[in-house]
């Protein structure tokens, strides 16, 4: 049973504390819309988004207003289009004409970002996921707001480095044909490793093959939250911290259950995860770096730094997972450089960089997420950091990813401007040594020992 006083909590949480629930994702399987022609394959993906996702923003609104409840964002994700689009696409066009399609029904039923123009060439790539992936800068370019993901490798596969190569030509590619906008088309981009199938989450959410035809998934978030708790922790030992930050996130998973099986009752589709994931904003006092110094370290990126996350991110999963019996998705903490003001701040006074971020991305929840770096940064160098950022997802048997913005026209010293949730990001060094050498000897490096667990 909830009192009141926890009602009163949560109040002042959402008041004064950036409390929300920062995404309700619909999941939409488009595996019965598949067919050998590219006009009606369009027609009926457009007539399956439209009817499943009829009700979403009308629903989130109930819900927002019901419960008081800030819901940020309602969005959509589908099944990956490399798959969709097998049997119909013959060229890159083809490609890019479902990407407006699926553009055309996301603003047709009002969600911000649409996620699922997907290829996964874990092991090997076919010839559709290859022609969706050399789609992606124009298809990126001609659309607002369909989001692109690839997945490079998993801990059982290796990591497909044919495909890394690729995406970094991909990535040039895309911020080129999105110049005029501070190449704003690599941010609604990511690449991963042992990528989710239920992540609610943008850029990367898709509606895996293995779950049902449609799904609601919920993320929420409060990164101000913690930090306020965590204000009044001082002279708190290792342990004691742990169990503050613990039934805080119990709480803060408990307000996005009831959000998600809400959501979930109304439309009548089935609920799939609540992913706890501190996801920070451009907002004051929504960041993970303050809640890192509030920790004790003079600025993030300072020694300590990879300790102090761990602990946070370790914490925040305990605590969802007892909160609720279905927290999935990615879950733990993001740090996004261009969307939290601390680690903006911390790049600027260079205690921050993106090798440390790098280290980092072994303890968090994803990886190095919306770096903007020089826009004459090599192909090779981006599909270095890509491979390095793999690498540690494959080895360590976790979900990271790298959404890297090479922003056309600037470099280091200069800042590009996303606007809204995106934010802001400032250039950011890269390490000018090459490694095209490495780059260019393709194929696939090889699963870890310990992926063999049969």
């Amino acid at each position: 049973m909830i009192n009141i006083n926890e009602v009163i909590e949560t109040n002042r949480m959402i008041e004064k504390e950036n409390l929300d629930v920062r995404t309700i994702t619909l999941g939409i399987s488009l595996l019965d819309a598949i067919t050998d022609d590219i006009d009606t394959l369009c027609e009926n993906i457009y007539a399956k988004i439209t009817g499943t996702a009829k009700d979403l923003i009308k629903v989130g609104r109930q819900i927002e207003k019901e419960y008081a409840i800030p819901i940020i964002n309602k969005r959509i994700s589908v099944t990956p289009i490399s798959i969709i689009g097998s049997s119909a696409c013959e060229s890159e066009k083809d490609y890019v004409k479902i990407a407006k399609t699926l553009d055309e029904a996301a603003k047709k039923v009002g969600v911000n970002f649409l996620g699922g123009f997907s290829a996964l060439p874990a092991k090997g790539m076919t010839r559709s996921e290859e022609l969706l992936i050399r789609s992606i800068p124009e298809a990126l370019a001609a659309t607002d707001n369909v989001c692109a993901s690839v997945n490079l490798g998993s801990t059982k596969t290796g990591i497909n480095m044919d495909a890394v190569k690729l995406m970094g030509k991909i990535i040039k590619d895309t911020a080129y044909n999105t110049r005029e906008r501070d190449s704003i088309g690599c941010a609604k981009l990511v690449v991963f490793t042992n990528a989710p199938d239920d992540n609610p989450f943008m850029a990367g959410a898709f509606h895996g093959v293995t779950e049902t035809d449609n799904v609601i998934n919920v993320g929420v978030s409060g990164p101000g939250v913690i930090k306020t708790v965590l204000e009044h922790a001082k002279g708190l030992d290792f342990c004691e911290l742990c169990e503050v930050i613990k039934k805080t996130a119990f709480k803060i998973t408990r307000l996005g259950q009831l959000v998600a099986q809400e959501a979930s009752r109304r439309l009548d589709i089935p609920f799939g995860i609540v992913d706890l994931s501190l996801a920070p904003t451009p907002a004051i006092g929504d960041s993970i770096a303050e809640i890192l110094e509030i920790m004790g370290l003079e600025k993030v990126g300072a020694p300590g730094t990879t300790a102090a996350l761990a602990l946070l991110n370790d914490s925040v999963k305990k605590g969802g997972i007892m909160a609720s019996p279905s927290v999935g998705g990615l879950s733990g903490a993001f740090i996004p450089v261009s969307e939290d003001h601390g680690m903006i701040d911390a790049v600027i006074k260079g205690s921050l960089n993106i090798e440390k971020l790098e280290a980092m991305t072994c303890v968090c929840s994803v990886g190095l997420d919306m770096i903007a770096i020089p826009g004459d940064t090599p192909e090779s160098t981006i599909s270095g950091i890509i491979a390095d950022e793999m690498a540690i997802g494959m080895i360590n048997q976790k979900t990271t990813a790298a959404r890297l913005i090479p922003v056309w026209g600037k470099g280091v010293g200069e800042s590009a401007e996303f606007g809204g949730l995106l934010g802001s990001a400032p250039i950011m060094a890269v390490n000018t040594y090459s490694c095209k050498e490495f780059i260019d000897r393709g194929g696939r490096i090889p699963a870890p020992i310990h992926s063999f667990k049969n």
